[in-house]
């Protein structure tokens, strides 16, 4: 098994490093879900269609939640700025109809 974390946010790695109950193995920038397998884990805010790839591969997809407002759209979050936020990472499980 191996734990993943995908993001491109200086921010968002900083927070992840704090995040105790976490040990990752392997950083990505992006998602090659093709090195993916089964009993993996993935963490980070994937598009649909590579959280749904990554599921159906029989890994375990962890979602970086961000609340932020409209207006932090688009704006790099430091990693202090995420722990005020209150950023989680929830499981879910993803699966096109």
């Amino acid at each position: 098994m191996i734990v993943w974390f995908v993001s491109r946010h200086p921010g968002a790695i900083e927070w992840m490093k704090k995040q105790a109950q976490w040990q990752v193995d392997k950083w990505a920038n992006h998602l090659d879900a093709s090195q993916i397998a089964a009993g993996d884990v993935v963490i980070g805010t994937l598009p649909v269609h590579l959280a749904e790839e990554v599921c159906r591969k029989g890994a375990r997809f962890y979602f970086l939640i961000i609340p932020q407002t409209f207006v932090q759209r688009g704006v790099e979050l430091s990693d202090e700025q995420m722990m005020e936020m209150g950023c989680e990472i929830r499981p879910y499980h993803v699966q096109s109809l």
